[in-house]
């Protein structure tokens, strides 16, 4: 009974500002207020909710089941804002529209029920209908699940890294790390995208690419405890190394897997626009990242 819309009024979007406290921790200087949101809505951004319609239930019967939710059966939401590409960052050159989705929110209970895909679907299906083809947004490069859902489920590519891109955070679920970032752009119209939405994206098993970089799937334990922290800070170090090599040598992430151990293995090759499709070398050029 998730109902996935946009976010309306001043009560949900405060409900969306409670949620990212809930699930990052932030403190007062890191949070996005509602005003924030509400601009970015009013500007052509999203503010788009998962609302979880029996969540509202009371006992004097009051409450959202057979509605479509309210402040008070918020479980997530995906909030986005408008940005131009110009110059080099242009695929043609002139001004082009995308939105940068910044935040997406599942609340704990809720999570690992594809929720967090339908809110990313949604934006899609708005950007769309606005004739939008890009989306972007930014992802820490030590988490499995959010890099599975962004390359694997999504379709998305990268091909950026952000060294520290927000600096100091207040947020538990970083756990002392720099605010290292890889930037997903997500070809929203292109072949590639419709097969991964559908789960017709082709899986990487079995073939061999240029550059591959593994996240031990301990790293979420070693972030959480001062001790082993180290461990997780220097897996973080070399493959920020390892990434920004491969990115100036011209590859880009465009798969993703997680083998029998529970790793992530980010799977990086040539890329080709403006069609959204990957091209692959006739024979491609293995690079030691050592």
């Amino acid at each position: 009974m998730i109902v996935i819309r946009e976010c309306r009024g001043f009560e949900e979007l405060q409900a969306c500002v409670d949620l990212q406290i809930e699930v990052w921790g932030y403190s007062d200087g890191d949070v996005i207020p509602r005003r924030v949101f509400l601009v970015g809505q009013k500007i052509g951004g999203q503010a788009i909710g998962a609302f979880d319609v029996k969540a509202g239930i009371r006992e004097e019967g009051i409450g959202n089941s057979g509605t479509d939710g309210d402040a008070s059966s918020l479980v997530g939401f995906a909030f986005s804002l408008p940005g131009v590409k110009t110059g080099a960052t242009s695929r043609s050159g002139a001004p082009e529209s995308y939105l940068h989705s910044h935040m997406l929110a599942v609340k704990e209970g809720y999570r690992n029920q594809n929720i967090g895909a339908r809110l990313k679907l949604a934006q899609r299906e708005d950007a769309l209908a606005r004739g939008i083809e890009r989306m972007e947004w930014t992802f820490d490069p030590v988490e499995i699940k959010n890099a599975f859902l962004n390359i694997r489920k999504l379709g998305a590519i990268v091909r950026r890294y952000e060294e520290n891109f927000y600096g100091v955070s207040s947020s538990r679920l970083q756990g002392g790390l720099q605010t290292d970032r890889l930037v997903a752009e997500w070809w929203i119209a292109s072949e590639r995208v419709a097969s991964a939405v559908a789960g017709d994206l082709t899986p990487v098993d079995g073939r061999k690419y240029p550059v591959e970089i593994l996240v031990p799937g301990a790293i979420y334990g070693w972030k959480a405890d001062e001790e082993h922290r180290h461990l997780a800070q220097e897996v973080q170090a070399e493959n920020r190394r390892k990434f920004q090599e491969a990115f100036s040598q011209g590859f880009a992430v465009v798969g993703f897997s997680r083998d029998a151990e529970g790793n992530g293995i980010f799977h990086l090759d040539r890329w080709t626009e403006p069609d959204g499709q990957f091209g692959v070398e006739s024979e491609p050029r293995c690079v030691k990242l050592g």
